[in-house]
């Protein structure tokens, strides 16, 4: 057994990268029936795919259904871990002791 990491076992983190799943980053701000003057947010991280975020849409339709609290917004930070990656040049000096 692999080690776990996020709910995922490190081979599973990896699988889903080469399936495509990246890394989301979710902000959800939300009220509370008992609070609506009390703006809430709640922050996670899964793997999911960019741009249909089907793992996101089942989330929120979980919310919906399940959570006493209206939805005010949802913010997503997407980034593919494993792609080709950008390399360039920088001038400088950096001195070592």
């Amino acid at each position: 057994m692999g080690r776990v990491i996020g709910g995922n076992t490190l081979g599973e983190d990896i699988r889903l990268q080469m399936e495509g799943y990246g890394l989301t980053t979710i902000q959800i701000h939300y009220y509370l029936p008992d609070h609506p003057s009390l703006l809430q947010m709640f922050a996670f991280q899964q793997y999911d795919l960019a741009p249909r975020f089907p793992r996101l849409h089942g989330f929120l339709d979980h919310w919906r259904r399940e959570i006493e609290a209206a939805l005010h917004s949802v913010r997503i930070a997407h980034n593919h871990l494993i792609g080709p990656q950008e390399w360039r040049a920088v001038d400088g000096v950096i001195s070592i002791n």
